[in-house]
C-alpha cells in the first residue's frame, strides 16, 4: 500500500491581502499611489513581499482588496502577477471597493473589506484564510503558521513580533500566558504588557491573522450587524475572540525565512519616509539584513523588458561608477558617482553628478553637477543641473519635505514649484 502523503495546509488556504490604505505617513509619496504600490528595492513594489510569501508558501488562491488610488497597484498586479491559471485551480482576484454589497458603503474597515467579498471567498472552497497587510517588508513561510494554527485548535492565530517595550505603543500588543494563548489584545496601548519572563520586550501584532474560514465567515456577519463596531480586525474582531474564544500568538521568528546570511528575523513597517528610506538603504549593506538574492525564496514582481544598466566615461572626475549600490536595468550612469544608493529602472545620471545614500524611483534624471545625499526621489523627476540637496537642511526645507532625521523627499510638484520661483 502506497504511504499516505502528508496534507499541505497551504493548498487548502487562501491569502487575503488588505491593500487599500493610503499610507498618509509617507506624505507626498502616496499622493498618486496607494502605499502597497510604492516602489521598493530598485525594481519591486511593497505589496510584492506579501504576495511572494504566499506564493512561495504554496498558496495558489489569493485576493487583493484595494480602495485608495488603486490604479497603479491594479496595473502592477495585472502585469506582474498574471501567471495564475484557473485550470490549475489557481486564482488571484483584485477586489476594488465597488459598492457591490449596497450602494452606500465602500470598505468601512479591514474586516468589512473581507465581509463584502464573502461570496467570492466562498467560491474558492477553502478551509483556511490568511489575512495579510500589503505594506510590510519581510520573508515568511505561512505554511508554518498554518500548521501552528491547526495544531493549537485556535479560533485565530496572530502573527507577532518581539519588540522593545518602549516601541510597542505603536502596535497592537498582546498579553500572553506561558502557553502562548493571548489573554488580552490592546491597540496601541500607553503602557504595553511585557512578555512573561522578559520585562524588556512585548509581543506586537504583525497584522497577520489565520482563521478557519467557516469561523471567520460567521464572525464577520455578526460584526456587520454591530452598530458599535468599527469593523476592524485589530480594534474589534481580535479583541472579541480573545474575550470569548481562543486566540494564539505565533512568533515571527518561528516562520521567518532566512538564507543563512540574515542574522535576525527581518520585518519592517515602511510607513514613514525615514523607515522607507532606511529599509531601502539596508539592502546596500555588505551583508544586508534582508537577503533579496535568495533564489530559494524569490520576491516575484513585474519584470520589465529593458536593456542592462550601463556605466560610461572613465576619466578623472568624470567616471561612471556605483559602489555598494543597487542599480536597476535601463539605467545609464554617465560620468556620475553613486554610493550606498538605489537607482530604479530607467535612471539617467549625467556627468559630474553624485548620488549618496539616496533612493531614486523609476525614470529619474539627475543632470550635470547635481548632488543628492539622504534623499528619496519620486518617479519621473528631472533633478535640475547644479541642484544640491542634503547638505543644507534649511535651504532644502524651503522647497522639499525634510524629516526630523534629515531625509529629504523630492516630488514632481516640489520641483515644479521651485522652478516656478527660481525660473
Amino acid at each position: 500500500m502506497e504511504p499516505k502523503r502528508p496534507r499541505r495546509l497551504s493548498s487548502h488556504a487562501m491569502a487575503f491581502v488588505l491593500a487599500g490604505g493610503r499610507g498618509s505617513r509617507l506624505k507626498e509619496l502616496t499622493d498618486r499611489r496607494a502605499k502597497p504600490a510604492v516602489y521598493f528595492g530598485g525594481k519591486t513594489r511593497i505589496v510584492d513581499f506579501a504576495l511572494s510569501n504566499a506564493l512561495n508558501s504554496g498558496i495558489r488562491k489569493m485576493a487583493i482588496a484595494t480602495q485608495y488610488k488603486a490604479h497603479s497597484l491594479i496595473r502592477h498586479i495585472q502585469r506582474g502577477w498574471n501567471f495564475f491559471r484557473a485550470e490549475r485551480n489557481e486564482y488571484l482576484d483584485i477586489l476594488p471597493a465597488s459598492q457591490r454589497v449596497d450602494e452606500m458603503n465602500w470598505y468601512k474597515g479591514t474586516a468589512d473589506a473581507v465581509r463584502q467579498n464573502i461570496d467570492i471567498i466562498d467560491s474558492y472552497h477553502v478551509e483556511y484564510i490568511i489575512i495579510l497587510a500589503g505594506d510590510h517588508i519581510y520573508k515568511m513561510d505561512y505554511e508554518v503558521m498554518l500548521e501552528h494554527h491547526v495544531a493549537s485548535g485556535a479560533d485565530v492565530t496572530v502573527g507577532c513580533l518581539t519588540v522593545p517595550v518602549g516601541e510597542a505603543s505603536a502596535f497592537g500588543v498582546m498579553d500572553v500566558d506561558a502557553q502562548g494563548h493571548i489573554t488580552s489584545f490592546l491597540e496601541k496601548p500607553e503602557n504595553p504588557p511585557h512578555i512573561p519572563g522578559d520585562p524588556d520586550h512585548a509581543l506586537a501584532s504583525m497584522g497577520i491573522y489565520v482563521f478557519d474560514w467557516k469561523f471567520l465567515r460567521e464572525l464577520l456577519l455578526q460584526d456587520a450587524s454591530d452598530t458599535n463596531s468599527s469593523h476592524d480586525f485589530g480594534h474589534d474582531l481580535i479583541p472579541c475572540i480573545v474575550k470569548n474564544g481562543k486566540a494564539v500568538a505565533h512568533r515571527f521568528s518561528d516562520s521567518c525565512v532566512r538564507s543563512g546570511l540574515e542574522e535576525e528575523a527581518y520585518w519592517r513597517d515602511v510607513g514613514t519616509i525615514e523607515a522607507y528610506w532606511q529599509a531601502n538603504i539596508d539592502l546596500t549593506d555588505f551583508v544586508p539584513k534582508l537577503d533579496i538574492y535568495d533564489h530559494t525564496w524569490p520576491i516575484w514582481t513585474y519584470s520589465e523588458i529593458v536593456p542592462p544598466a550601463k556605466f560610461i566615461h572613465d576619466e578623472e572626475g568624470r567616471r561612471g561608477a556605483a559602489i555598494s549600490s543597487l542599480i536597476a536595468g535601463d539605467t545609464v550612469i554617465s560620468g556620475s558617482v553613486v554610493k550606498n544608493s538605489l537607482v530604479s529602472t530607467g535612471g539617467r545620471l549625467h556627468s559630474f553628478s553624485s548620488v549618496h545614500y539616496s533612493v531614486l524611483l523609476p525614470h529619474v534624471q539627475v543632470h550635470r553637477n547635481a548632488r543628492l545625499r539622504n534623499c528619496v526621489v519620486d518617479s519621473g523627476i528631472d533633478i535640475p543641473a547644479g541642484l544640491v540637496v542634503g547638505e543644507d537642511p534649511e535651504e532644502d526645507a524651503k522647497w522639499f519635505r525634510v524629516t526630523e532625521g534629515g531625509i529629504t523627499l523630492i516630488t514632481r510638484d516640489m520641483i515644479a514649484a521651485r522652478q516656478a520661483v527660481l525660473g
